[in-house]
Parts: structure tokens; C-alpha cells; sequence
């Protein structure tokens, strides 16, 4: 019997490696339309936010046209920048086939999830993926969690598991009632992550398999 029957996880920094495409993606919409230098340090404490609130807090009165800028940018550049984290793909397999219920719950478009997704060749695993477009809080916010909850016909607790790499993911997990996991591959600080203090720590997909079977 696994200890956590559901798993929600989290999607850029979490199942897939879109560090650089984001940073990339900020960078050029703030350099040519904000005349901006912002440096990946900056970028990364954007990770896990809606793209809407990060734009309003730059400027305010031009935030949709950069989204949409960045979402263009994006787009051309996905595919070619997004990678595969080494061992998310056997740690799928093996919770599926210990038939734990997983769900991913990011803050970017469902649409553009289901193309990461696929490019990192994981999207056989899942049937429920919720974007910031399925609800209308969003994190760290618990209603896009307990929608995924929903869509697999589970219920919050102790025997669910929320993993990310941001903040934004461990608040929504908490505030969802889950409990929590960090992965070790983020590129946040430790610090920014241990101030929220999650339940677990896991620095590699396989000791999340391992902790989620409780073996």
C-alpha cells in the first residue's frame, strides 16, 4: 500500500526542465519591450506565478500586451529550449504502475502544459492536468489543487502529496490541506523554499518514488 495514494504535481521545474526557456522568454519581452535587464536571479523568483501577476508588478498599465509578447516569444522558442529532468519519466512509471492517482497543477495554460508535456515525452501518464485556466484563483490559492482533486475523485488530506519547486506550489499544497513536497533540482534557494516549510525534501525523482511508496 503506497503512503500517498494522489500525488499533484507541479509542471515547469518539476516534471520538466523549462528553466531556461522561461528565463530566455522574460528576458527578451523585458529587454525589448521595457528596455529592462533583468538577471535570471530576478527571473527566478518568478517561477510558479501566474504570467499575469508577474507582469502587472512590472507594469502595470502594459500587462497583457506582455503577456502576449511573452507567450509569442515563447512559443517559437519551446520546443528547442524545453528538456527532460533524468529519471522523472521511470519515477512515473512507477507510481502509475503502483497504481498512485497523479495530476499536474501548474500556473501556466493547460494547452502549453500538454505541449511541454509531450515534448518531454510524459504525457501518457496523465489524464488530469489543470492550468491557470481551469479555475479562477490560482496559486497559491488551494482552488487549483483541490480542482485536480476533484477531476481524479480524491479527497485532500494526509494521504495526498503536493510537489513543486517553488512557493507558490508548497503554499497551494498546504492551503489545500496536502502534504507537501520540495524537490532538491529547483533552482530556488533552499532558503526561499525552507521558509515555508514543507513536510518533505526530495533531491532526486527517484527518492520521491521511494517516499511516495514508502519504501
Amino acid at each position: 500500500m503506497p503512503r500517498f495514494h494522489t500525488v499533484l504535481f507541479d509542471l515547469d521545474g518539476t516534471l520538466i526542465d523549462t528553466n531556461h526557456l522561461i528565463v530566455a522568454s522574460f528576458q527578451h519581452v523585458f529587454r525589448t519591450h521595457l528596455s529592462l535587464e533583468v538577471p535570471a536571479e530576478e527571473v527566478y523568483r518568478c517561477f510558479g506565478e501566474p504570467l499575469p501577476t508577474t507582469m502587472a508588478r512590472y507594469a502595470p498599465d502594459r500587462a497583457d500586451e506582455l503577456v502576449d509578447h511573452y507567450r509569442a516569444f515563447n512559443k517559437t522558442q519551446h520546443d528547442l529550449l524545453v528538456r527532460q529532468f533524468a529519471g522523472v519519466r521511470e519515477m512515473l512509471q512507477g507510481l502509475v504502475a503502483a497504481g498512485v492517482q497523479i495530476a499536474v497543477v501548474t500556473s501556466k495554460r493547460t494547452d502549453t502544459a500538454w505541449q511541454g508535456m509531450r515534448v518531454c515525452q510524459i504525457d501518457e501518464f496523465f489524464s488530469v492536468v489543470v492550468g491557470m485556466d481551469a479555475t479562477e484563483k490560482h496559486k497559491p490559492n488551494p482552488d487549483p489543487a483541490l480542482h485536480a482533486l476533484v477531476e481524479l475523485n480524491a479527497k485532500p488530506g494526509s494521504h495526498a502529496l503536493m510537489v513543486g519547486d517553488s512557493y507558490f506550489d508548497i503554499l497551494c499544497g498546504q492551503n489545500a490541506g496536502l502534504k507537501t513536497a520540495a524537490v532538491g533540482w529547483t533552482v530556488q534557494t533552499r532558503e526561499s523554499l525552507g521558509a515555508n516549510q514543507p513536510d518533505f525534501w526530495v533531491e532526486s525523482p527517484a527518492a520521491l518514488l521511494e517516499l511516495v511508496l514508502g519504501e
